[in-house]
């Protein structure tokens, strides 16, 4: 049976929660999920310096995971996907980001996307990603629905609707949603 520890950058257990739930949910049948999340850090990451305290977090989980010992794969599940290069490092397991993720998946599907994100000063760390990933190509535009991370968590049904507001049907075959709970579930039911 494979074992996948979906790993929360922030500090919120109700987020980590709905993650585990949500991968949970699509998990192939044989397949173990478990979620964990740092014991400090921020409670939301919406900036660079959250970023970067929260990529301590992310190694110290997957420094966790390796003294398990039964772990076959880590999701680093925050659209920064911080910390992911150092816990390349620290395992033999692939360690996956949602956002390097997602911009693979669009590409399988359309040439072109586009990536709603949460707060507007978030979106220059997508292009970070975009570029440093090699898909920068692909995106169109990037837009910022003005959401606090945590409101996608405490408040889905009004984020579900700032996300299709922010996503005009002029927009590429493919929007990437960039959260990880349950507002991107719904707007994706939406559309």
């Amino acid at each position: 049976m494979a074992h996948i520890r979906l790993i929360n950058p922030n500090t919120t257990a109700s987020m980590t929660a709905s993650i585990y739930r949500a991968a949970n949910d699509y998990a192939a049948t044989g397949t173990q999920v478990s979620a964990s999340q740092p014991e400090a850090g921020p409670v939301s990451i919406e900036s660079h310096f959250d970023e970067a305290v929260s990529a301590v977090g992310v190694a110290q989980e997957v420094i966790k995971g390796e003294q398990e010992g039964n772990i076959d794969a880590y999701v680093v599940a925050c659209f920064g996907d911080p910390g992911l290069l150092a816990a390349r490092e620290l395992t033999r397991a692939p360690v996956v980001g949602i956002a390097e993720a997602a911009f693979h998946m669009a590409t399988l599907i359309s040439t072109r996307f586009s990536i709603v994100t949460t707060l507007g000063r978030t979106g220059i760390i997508a292009e970070h990603l975009l570029e440093q990933y090699g898909f920068r190509q692909h995106c169109r535009r990037i837009r910022a629905a003005e959401i606090p991370v945590l409101d996608l968590e405490h408040h889905p049904e009004a984020a579900a609707r700032r996300l299709t507001h922010k996503t005009p049907s002029r927009c590429p075959p493919i929007t990437i949603i960039a959260s990880k709970t349950h507002a991107s579930r719904k707007y994706s039911q939406q559309r």
